[in-house]
C-alpha cells in the first residue's frame, strides 16, 4: 500500500485541462474534414457512401468512418483536420459543406438546471465492436477525469439521467435497448454515439440491424468509429453549456 501511495505522488497532477485552446487529435487522429471541388472521386472511394459529389459536394458524418479512403483518393478534394470537436444537437447538422460544421446546442435552460451540474448517463451497448464503449470507458480515467465535470456512468437506468447508444441497435437489443429508455425518469437525454448509432455504420442495411427507434427523440449525435475520448467530452459538456 505505501508503494503504491508513493508511486501516485511520485506521479503527480495527471489530469488534463479541457477545455484548452491547444488541444487536437494525435497526429493519426482524423477531425473535422474540409471539402474543396467535385469530389467525384473520394465519393467513390468511400465504402459507405458518405460523400455526395458534385457541384455542391456534402459529406455525411453520420455515415463516415474516418477510414481516410476519400482523403487518399482525393488529397485536394477532402483533407481531415485534427479538430476534434464534431458533435451536433440533430442529425441533418452532421452534413459537412466545406468547412462548415454546426456544432452542438446546449439544452434549454430548465434541462441545464437540472443537469448541469450533476449529469449520470447508463450506457447501452446495442451490438457494438466494444471500440466506442471502449473510449467512453476511458473517460472515467485519472487522465480525463470527466467526473470533475459531475459526470458519471451509472450501472441502472433508474439513476440516470439519460442514456448513452452506442452499435447499430440489433433486433436481438431493440427491446432491451427500449426498456432502458423507459426505466429512465423524465425528463431524460438520448445520445447516439458512434457511426454504427448514427447511421448504422458498416452494418447500415443491414436485415438485423434496426438503428435507434423513431420514437426515442435523440438529442446529441457523436460521429466517430469509434469517436476519440477528446469528441465524446466535448459534445457532453457543449450538452450541458458548461462551453460554447
Amino acid at each position: 500500500m505505501i508503494k503504491a501511495l508513493l508511486a501516485r505522488l511520485k506521479q503527480g497532477y495527471r489530469t488534463m485541462d479541457f477545455p484548452a485552446a491547444d488541444l487536437r487529435l494525435p497526429p493519426r487522429g482524423l477531425g473535422r474534414p474540409e471539402l474543396s471541388g467535385r469530389l467525384e472521386k473520394a465519393a467513390a472511394a468511400c465504402p459507405y457512401s458518405a460523400i455526395t459529389a458534385g457541384a455542391d459536394p456534402v459529406l455525411d458524418l453520420g455515415k463516415c468512418v474516418f477510414c481516410g479512403a476519400c482523403a487518399a483518393a482525393d488529397p485536394a478534394g477532402v483533407s481531415f483536420t485534427r479538430d476534434h470537436r464534431l458533435c451536433s444537437s440533430r442529425r441533418e447538422d452532421l452534413a459537412v459543406k466545406g468547412s462548415v460544421l454546426k456544432r452542438a446546442d446546449a439544452l434549454g435552460t430548465e434541462l441545464r438546471g437540472i443537469f448541469g451540474r450533476s449529469f449520470r448517463l447508463r450506457q447501452v451497448s446495442a451490438g457494438g465492436c466494444n471500440a466506442c464503449e471502449a473510449d467512453c470507458n476511458v473517460l472515467g480515467t485519472p487522465a480525463w477525469d470527466m467526473g470533475r465535470f459531475g459526470i458519471q456512468f451509472v450501472a441502472s437506468p433508474r439513476h440516470a439521467d439519460g442514456i448513452l447508444v452506442t452499435g447499430p441497435v440489433t433486433k436481438n437489443m431493440e427491446l432491451a435497448l427500449r426498456k432502458t429508455y423507459d426505466a429512465v425518469s423524465s425528463p431524460k437525454v438520448v445520445i447516439a454515439c458512434g457511426a454504427c448509432a448514427i447511421g448504422g455504420g458498416p452494418y447500415a442495411g443491414h436485415d438485423e440491424c434496426v438503428g435507434i427507434p423513431k420514437d426515442i427523440p435523440v438529442d446529441l449525435y457523436i460521429p466517430g468509429c469509434p469517436p476519440h475520448p477528446m469528441t465524446i467530452l466535448d459534445g457532453l459538456l457543449r450538452l450541458l453549456g458548461r462551453i460554447d
